[in-house]
């Protein structure tokens, strides 16, 4: 389980950390864990988070976000309502994220780590600000996009490829799990087993995904890799066994 301080809670909901301290004075949002003097929030705390900024977006004033949210969880115990929403709002990642220094960075980019890729990289996620280095959220990436530089593609490029595969990404995610909530989600749960239900179907949820996503992507490879590629090998192959032409 994730663990964040308020300035990452506040980041990763996409909200300011004085909205946090607002919800949190409003009893809308659990008190953090206390570390010494430091504030520990939980996926628990973002799922929260988010569902109280989805509720705003939609009109709701704070005292209805308090009441509704009050009666959901009557009558539930503690621990089923926080299992339900860690099992929302827990990272679906297999890799933990990473701490890399600047100069780790010049070292796989060069010249091309410059302000302004920096700049957009954080924008798009794929790095983070700890003191004077970064956090890469997703090692993987950062090395598959420092191989792509090292075959010749400019960061530039790497940078605008990694924004259209994670619209991409979105896009056939929310499909299949748009799938499930119409199929899924609406079916009438028997008694009070709902909390446990919900739980079970995100626990389900996650590998499945995953797993499609991956097969997916290996069929696609298969496919697209040979097609793009294909064209310019037979030119080069030509070019090699041409015969001199007789003067």
């Amino acid at each position: 389980m994730a663990e964040y301080r308020i300035d990452d809670l506040a980041r990763a909901a996409g909200t300011t950390v004085r909205n946090v301290r607002v919800y949190q004075d409003r009893e809308l949002l659990p008190p953090p864990r206390r570390q010494g003097r430091t504030a520990i929030y939980s996926d628990a705390h973002l799922v929260r988070l988010r569902l109280i900024i989805n509720m705003l977006e939609r009109g709701y004033a704070f005292a209805q976000i308090k009441e509704m949210i009050t009666a959901w969880e009557s009558g539930r115990s503690l621990g089923e309502v926080l299992g339900l929403e860690e099992a929302v709002g827990a990272s679906w990642a297999e890799e933990a994220p990473r701490p890399v220094t600047v100069a780790e960075l010049r070292k796989k980019f060069g010249k091309q780590f410059s302000p302004a890729n920096i700049k957009r990289s954080i924008e798009l996620g794929l790095l983070e600000r700890r003191g004077r280095g970064f956090v890469a959220p997703s090692p993987q990436l950062l090395d598959a996009g420092a191989e792509l530089v090292a075959l010749g593609v400019p960061l530039s490029a790497v940078l605008d490829l990694a924004e259209q595969l994670q619209a991409d990404i979105d896009h056939v995610a929310g499909a299949l799990v748009e799938v499930v909530r119409e199929h899924v989600l609406i079916r009438p749960v028997p008694g009070e087993d709902d909390v446990p239900y919900y739980s079970e179907v995100l626990q389900r949820l996650r590998p499945l995904v995953m797993s499609a996503l991956n097969a997916a992507a290996a069929r696609s490879a298969e496919r697209v890799i040979p097609e793009v590629l294909g064209d310019r090998l037979v030119e080069l192959l030509e070019r090699t066994h041409r015969p001199d032409q007789v003067s």
